[in-house]
């Protein structure tokens, strides 16, 4: 544990899983290319690939190579949001791998302006699996020690560093209605 943003972004380059702080939970994620890290943190969080994983961005240049064309409406509504706390979820390109969609043929995407997330995926030039830090169904924990007393050495890095100041985990709508999904 520490707070050491070098040490988490060489820990997702040596393919390893970190839990680092988001706008309001703190966020269990790797490199979402690399598909034994991402069954990593499936099996700790004990999910089912179908459900698909949300992937998070510092720029919106990360994220548009998995998405396919779209409706310039669709693309300014999810736009007005961002940077921010909010995910949408866009139909995929073919650069968009399995283990992230499951079972959808859509993948959930978000720019953030989380200070710590920003640093991460601007040092790492890319996006990161991004969801929620517990195990399914349960609460998230909301400090990086209650963390690693779940998860121990399971996680190659907690990075403690302050929450945002959202209250959850961000709202998840489809970019094509705007409907919200969770």
């Amino acid at each position: 544990m520490g707070t050491s943003i070098a040490h988490a972004v060489t820990a997702i380059r040596q393919g390893g899983v970190v839990i680092y702080p988001t706008e309001g939970v703190f966020g269990i994620g790797c490199d979402y290319r690399v598909k034994q890290s991402v069954q990593r943190i499936l099996k700790l969080k004990e999910r089912s690939v179908n459900k698909g994983l949300v992937l998070i961005a510092s720029h919106i240049q990360q994220i548009l190579p998995l998405v396919q064309p779209l409706k310039r409406e669709h693309l300014a509504r999810a736009l007005k949001t961002w940077p921010g706390h909010h995910t949408w979820v866009f139909p995929t390109s073919p650069l968009t791998p399995k283990w992230i969609t499951g079972d959808f043929d859509s993948v959930a995407l978000r720019v953030s302006d989380h200070p710590v997330v920003k640093s991460l995926c601007d040092e790492l030039g890319h996006a990161l699996v991004s969801t929620s830090a517990n195990i399914s169904n349960q609460p998230t924990p909301n400090n990086c020690k209650e963390l690693q007393e779940l998860w121990q050495n399971e996680v190659n890095y907690y990075l403690d560093l302050p929450l945002g100041s959202a209250t959850g985990p961000s709202t998840i709508r489809l970019v094509d209605s705007g409907e919200v999904i969770r």
